[in-house]
């Protein structure tokens, strides 16, 4: 399987020039993008995959939770994240901006009574100071205001409490349909290169944000393979999604995932997605 290009130009690059361009995303994204995804709550709930029990697991080993330790969630979305942590009994408070998706995110964990759920971004929140063990940001950070990200999640943390922000890339395509969808993609909005996801590859800037913040201890980063296996609706629909199509105009976007439609059932209908789910984790610096 041909490794993609774009993100897969970031996941490859390791110098400066390169880690700059998938920087880039800050200046072209604003903050503001977060909000297209209500738009999408119900698409979202069943295009966007889980996230693999050994992460889940290692942030559980790594934060040293016991049962009654609270988790603060930032921008759970339709809870993908969420689940994972509320199957494991601790105490959640899951935060979202987008009211859709936290509709959707209380009827997929409605039988779980450990998750609360409060609509509201990471930066309008009235800080529960000390409160939380654990923070935890699936696929989410990047959205929060770079003036508050890492102080406020400071405040909110008890003594060695840990900050987890994780997220998935993909990082393989087969060769025939990678160069359709480039051809596609060039034609038809004109550009094709690294998408928001490129972010979470350890060249991105996570690592360093942490180190900048001069708030948290070194940044442990952990890296978890697997595969996806889509049909031509489910890629579709998880394109959706996605931001960077979200802020499309919408006839421009639908002649485009037609032809992404297309080009999938002209290669049988299905296939596989090479992904990595990348972790990010370091525990509060005691300011004592």
């Amino acid at each position: 399987m041909a490794e993609c290009s774009a993100v897969w130009i970031a996941r490859r690059a390791e110098d400066g020039a390169n880690r700059r361009l998938a920087c880039q995303f800050n200046q072209a994204n604003p903050v503001e993008q977060r909000f297209t995804f209500d738009q999408v709550a119900s698409v979202y709930s069943q295009a966007r995959p889980a996230y693999p029990d050994a992460l889940v697991d290692d942030i559980v080993a790594y934060a040293d939770l016991k049962p009654n330790d609270r988790i603060f969630e930032v921008g759970c979305g339709t809870g993908q994240a969420t689940k994972s942590f509320a199957k494991r009994g601790f105490p959640i408070l899951a935060t979202d901006p987008g009211p859709d998706m936290l509709r959707s995110a209380r009827e997929s964990l409605a039988h779980f009574s450990n998750v609360e759920f409060l609509e509201t971004t990471f930066e309008a929140w009235p800080t529960d100071r000390a409160a939380f063990r654990l923070i935890i940001a699936a696929q989410s950070w990047h959205w929060v205001s770079p003036d508050v990200r890492f102080s406020k999640a400071a405040d909110a943390l008890s003594r060695d409490g840990c900050l987890a922000v994780f997220g998935h890339v993909p990082v393989g395509l087969p060769a025939p349909l990678l160069d359709q969808f480039k051809e596609i993609y060039l034609r038809r909005i004109g550009k094709w290169g690294p998408p928001p996801e490129a972010w979470y590859l350890p060249n991105g800037p996570f690592k360093e944000w942490f180190s900048v913040s001069g708030l948290f201890e070194p940044v442990e980063h952990r890296r978890y393979a697997w595969k996806w296996r889509h049909t031509t609706s489910s890629y579709v629909d998880f394109l959706r999604t996605k931001s960077d199509h979200r802020m499309m105009e919408p006839a421009k976007r639908d002649a485009l995932l037609a032809e992404i439609a297309w080009a999938i059932d002209s290669h049988g209908g299905q296939f596989d997605v090479d992904y990595e789910s990348h972790l990010y984790i370091a525990r509060r610096v005691d300011p004592n």
